[in-house]
């Protein structure tokens, strides 16, 4: 072989085909690729080959975010990617997908008039080619879907559908998708298919997987699904419920004997644990307890494992009637707490008690704990020694109110199952928790976002020198801010990319909303600034009116190749 016949060494391809490496907080860093195939490329090698400390990848058009356990596996991951090379795919499990649809779509004219096509050539064309999953996003399940052709490439609605049904299929862009569940959308829909995209009843829950191929048959019966061997899902498992009818007076169901009876929920309970990792790739976030500081210490004061799952509590007003002899302990939020006897013959002969938060108490059968209103702080956390129980979801007992994986929201009558004590296991001594100032603001500190040159420096500064207030509707999926507008210093708009926990994005109108533990794995607006990973327990509990300003923290260090300028201008 000549030199000019030899190939480049990996480096040198993997620096073609990168065209930048920027941090995105702390622990995450977003790499920006030269084409579809290099993504697909970088997504395929680093799933088939994690790397010490890697926790998702998370493919998207241009781009690949890839999150890890800390900043110096950030660094080592990093070094990896320029090292690989990237004009080569590597050899993953795929499966062929074959989805039958009635073309039926409320947009099927529309399409067929934006694109030349008359109906009927419309759907051959979309039957036609075989469409490639490049990546997940929006929702658990719904795969961005490339095609061998551009014949179908059509703008999105101006106006949002408020609400897209389960099974809708669309096309959006130079995508082809297919809707899960009910949701918010402003693709074109062409059809519709009785597939289910998403059930965790099945050994993969996503029916299409980032790197499968799939195939739309059109039919005009009922639409089935099936998919190539040895990629067969499994029948989802009836399961029993989990939670008992609500009884009279808020006692426990029959044969109801141990755990943990909700006599009321309050605002919002739910059950948490440190949340699930490696599963942003199609499309469901971390989740998890929003304050993990206070979820760990409920833990540790009844001795469990820190990563026992427990109940996350806003604003307080939750009871919980013992149905057998427990030991609690609540963190986080300022609560009063109050304990007493079930029926009015116990309560003649004991006294009410006020047990303290930050240290362990027994709540004995048959007694109930009231937690009342927050008087600092946003969300508490119950720790029950054993851990609550029940099912798990992709790993993780928590809820996440974002994508419906997990258990519902606490409701009243419901019973919570409570895990065995481990042997050895001791309760801990008392322990404080931090909350932020409630008379002045308080302060996160960030680290430049992926996006912060889509903004003048000038405007980079009224971000950090202004305070921020925390509006009502904040959630767990994030908190949205008000302040100064914030404007952009460039025109267009920005390709959907992976988010991280404590991402600030900005929207058009320029009010930030800072990602917390449910948020969306991808989002289309820039990212200005990233929370760092030590400060986001802060941000979990400020409740609505609070005021918070954002201070520059140590830059990250240098990437090996970091790009001055966004190719996305």
């Amino acid at each position: 072989m000549t030199a000019t016949q030899q190939q480049p060494p990996a480096s040198q391809a993997a620096h073609a085909a990168v065209t930048g490496i920027r941090p995105a907080g702390d622990r995450a860093i977003l790499v920006e690729l030269s084409s579809l195939d290099a993504v697909l490329s970088l997504q395929a090698q680093l799933t088939a080959h994690p790397q010490p400390g890697q926790i998702d990848v998370i493919a998207a058009a241009a781009t690949v975010l890839a999150t890890a356990d800390s900043p110096q596996s950030v660094q080592a991951l990093s070094a990896h990617i320029v090292s690989l090379d990237l004009e080569s795919r590597a050899e993953t499990e795929s499966a062929l997908v074959t989805i039958d649809v009635v073309y039926d779509g409320e947009d099927l004219d529309e399409v067929a008039a934006l694109t030349g096509l008359g109906p009927e050539a419309v759907v051959a064309a979309h039957t036609g080619q075989l469409w490639t999953a490049a990546f997940a996003g929006f929702a658990p399940g719904f795969a961005y879907l490339t095609g061998e052709n551009s014949s179908l490439e059509v703008p999105r609605r101006r106006s949002p559908r408020t609400a897209v049904p389960a099974g809708a299929v669309a096309l959006g862009g130079s995508y082809s998708a297919v809707y899960p569940r009910q949701s918010p959308g402003g693709w074109q829909l062409i059809g519709r298919t009785d597939a289910v995209l998403w059930d965790l009843g099945r050994e993969n829950p996503a029916l299409i997987r980032p790197g499968d191929t799939v195939r739309f048959n059109a039919v005009r019966a009922q639409a089935t699904v099936t998919k190539a061997p040895g990629m067969a899902a499994k029948a989802p498992e009836a399961t029993e419920p989990e939670t008992a009818e609500h009884q009279a007076e808020g006692q426990p169901a029959a044969g109801s004997r141990t755990g943990l009876l909700v006599r009321k929920p309050g605002l919002q309970a739910t059950i948490q644990d440190l949340g699930r990792r490696g599963f942003a790739s199609l499309g469901v976030s971390s989740a998890g307890a929003m304050d993990r500081g206070a979820l760990r210490r409920a833990n540790r004061l009844v001795g469990n494992a820190e990563a026992a799952a427990g109940i996350e509590l806003l604003f307080g007003g939750l009871e919980l009637v013992a149905l057998t002899d427990q030991v609690l302990a609540v963190t986080g939020a300022d609560v009063p707490l109050e304990i007493t006897p079930s029926n009015k013959e116990q309560q003649r002969m004991t006294a009410v008690r006020h047990p303290a938060s930050d240290a362990p108490f027994a709540l004995l059968a048959g007694e109930t704990l009231a937690v009342g209103n927050a008087t600092a702080g946003l969300r508490s956390y119950i720790g029950v020694r054993g851990g609550i129980g029940g099912p798990e979801a992709l790993g993780s007992r928590s809820t996440d109110t974002m994508s419906g994986v997990g258990p519902d929201p606490l409701q009243a009558g419901a019973v919570l199952p409570v895990e065995a004590v481990k042997p050895g296991s001791i309760v801990g001594y008392p322990e404080v928790s931090p909350l932020p100032d409630q008379n002045q603001a308080t302060v996160l500190r960030v680290v430049p976002g992926p996006r912060q040159d889509w903004f003048s420096d000038g405007m980079l500064q009224d971000f950090l020198r202004q305070e921020w207030t925390v509006t009502p509707q904040s959630n767990r999926i994030g908190l949205r801010l008000k302040g100064q507008a914030l404007t952009r210093s460039r025109d267009g708009e920005l390709s959907s990319e992976g988010t991280v926990r404590g991402a600030v994005q900005v929207p058009p109108e320029g009010q930030p909303v800072l990602f917390l533990s449910d948020h969306p794995v991808t989002g289309g607006y820039p990212v200005i600034a990233v929370v760092v990973h030590a400060d986001l327990d802060k941000a979990a509990q400020l409740p609505p009116g609070a005021t918070v300003r954002f201070a520059a923290a140590a830059p990250p260090a240098e990437l090996p190749h970091t790009p001055k300028e966004s190719p996305h201008a």
